[in-house]
């Protein structure tokens, strides 16, 4: 893989880590695969997410913010973990409020002008995964980093994995973060 790429960091928050409400079992690792990656990255822009519930949501969301009040309403589950703190300054940090890293107008433009989009982040199956198909449907080479996602378990992250490589090689590649600079 030549040319300039995005390094998309979905929603590395307190909340996924081990003994919290939404716990992944993978973060730590995915984390750590993360950071190590973020050392070497030289290959364009790197965007962070982190969900914030929306001021008014609309439709299902509105449901779910009141069902996870209690999660949404506690800043330390919605910060950034540790680990991923000293790297913002190696990109932007954009709040987003929906599964999807790409219904951000900022981050849609900017995925477009690049060559590829690589996804790591949690969680596998619901933001990774819908910000992957939405990257998909707008035409961007999608690269999903299976070492550098998590999901709420192994199976729905190697399940995240499988429908990646549905659409290889035409729309995805499905590798690791120490793959990608051999690509």
């Amino acid at each position: 893989m030549t040319g300039k790429d995005l390094l998309l960091v979905i929603d590395f928050q307190n909340v996924y880590l081990p003994g919290y409400d939404w716990a992944c079992p993978g973060m730590d690792t995915a984390v750590a695969n993360v950071c190590s990656l973020l050392d070497r990255w030289d290959r364009g822009p790197v965007i962070f997410t982190q969900y914030l519930p929306a001021a008014e949501p609309t439709g299902r969301w509105a449901v779910y913010n009141l069902e996870y009040k209690a999660i949404n309403d506690n800043p330390f589950l919605s910060e950034m973990v540790p680990a991923i703190m000293p790297y913002l300054s190696k990109g932007e940090l954009i709040t987003k409020s929906t599964y999807s890293s790409l219904t951000v107008p900022r981050i849609r433009d900017i995925a477009l002008s690049c060559d590829h989009v690589l996804l790591s982040g949690v969680v596998a199956e619901c933001c990774v995964l819908s910000t992957m198909m939405e990257a998909i449907d707008l035409g961007c080479h999608t690269v999903l980093l299976t070492d550098c996602i998590a999901g709420q378990t192994p199976e729905n992250e190697a399940m995240t994995a499988h429908i990646a490589n549905l659409f290889a090689p035409v729309h995805t590649l499905v590798t690791t973060s120490t793959q990608i600079f051999s690509c």
